[in-house]
């Protein structure tokens, strides 16, 4: 988590930010991270029990998560040298052709449960498959299996409106809009197999995030380049400018979906034991808020980006596994 520099006109130009318009935007912040973590939580929960092929869930195994960090670390140098290398504009130019169409598939996703609600019933809705396949008799492999309907193509139109602004105007809310669908899909559809790989991801990613931050300048640099919705953003100086504000802070969308689906593992764990309580999924949710709040009041003090990594991971480990010690469920949690 850091403080991102303004994207229009450089540091010195800008008057400090006041108290009340910090309080404001990381306590947006707070509530923008905690609301895909709990929503997507709940969906990962039917998502699992899906038998339509387009939300099957892909699941993270032990092996994955122990290459996960040396991916992202190889993916940020990569990203930095590009940077470094060619010109910023282009290369954020590209990327955001590339996140105009994930936002708008994954915002179309997000609000579809939602937007049913609102379809009389009489609307004239019907069904499509996207089918692509390889071979054919049978050694046909189904390659692309996706299914939707009249609904879905309405909230792929609204979702398209999003993107159009984004593209255009590269908008601070727009880019939430589409940080925050890109964070509920990743805690929904990303499944840990077990909470042993979640421990090995978290773990792996806690040394990746604090050598990032603190042994280089290189995830500060990337992510202040970076024109892209891999963070959900929220001006320090809204009281003083308005919608047009561009002193941001800032909370890259990993701080989210790495917590946030083990949080959902937990979840998925209390309904399997038939208790008909929540105590390991509210527990680490608990624990998420105090992790985020404990990274933002050390930023402050030391004033420092820090790798918010390295709060919430032993909070959202270690809460749940001291409950889960207290309870004598230790067996059953790592089972």
């Amino acid at each position: 988590m850091a403080e991102a520099a303004a994207h229009n006109g450089s540091a010195a130009a800008r008057a400090p930010a006041t108290a009340e318009g910090m309080a404001l935007a990381y306590g947006s912040l707070v509530l923008m991270a905690l609301l895909p973590i709990f929503f997507g939580a709940l969906r990962s929960v039917s998502c699992a029990k899906s038998k339509n092929s387009s939300e099957m869930p892909e699941t993270i195994t032990s092996r994955d998560a122990a290459r996960f960090p040396i991916v992202a670390s190889c993916t940020l140098l990569g990203l930095y040298l590009f940077f470094k290398i060619f010109s910023q504009e282009y290369i954020n130019l590209l990327l955001s052709m590339y996140f105009f169409v994930l936002g708008i598939l994954a915002l179309s996703h997000t609000i579809s449960p939602m937007m049913n609600r609102f379809f009389p019933a009489n609307f004239p809705n019907k069904q499509y498959q996207l089918l692509f396949t390889q071979g054919s008799g049978e050694t046909k492999e189904e390659i692309v299996n996706y299914e939707f309907d009249t609904k879905d193509l309405v909230c792929l139109a609204m979702s398209s409106v999003v993107g159009v602004w984004y593209l255009l105007r590269k908008h601070w809310i727009a880019n939430n809009l589409f940080g925050l669908a890109f964070s509920l899909n990743g805690v929904e559809l990303l499944h840990l197999n077990n909470v042993s790989t979640g421990c090995i991801l978290l773990g792996g990613l806690f040394i990746y995030d604090v050598f990032w931050v603190f042994g280089t300048n290189v995830m500060v640099t990337v992510a202040k380049s970076f024109e892209a919705p891999i963070k959900l953003v929220f001006p320090q100086d809204l009281l003083e400018k308005g919608l047009e504000a561009d002193n941001f802070a800032m909370l890259g969308l990993g701080d989210i979906v790495i917590p946030g689906i083990f949080i959902a593992l937990l979840l998925r764990f209390d309904i399997s034991l038939k208790k008909n309580t929540h105590t390991y999924f509210y527990t680490s949710f608990v624990a998420y808020i105090f992790g985020l709040g404990l990274t933002i009041f050390i930023m402050h003090i030391f004033k420092h980006a820090q790798p918010a990594l390295l709060y919430l991971v032993p909070a959202c480990i270690g809460f749940p596994l001291l409950v889960a010690l207290a309870k004598g469920e230790v067996t059953e949690m790592f089972r």
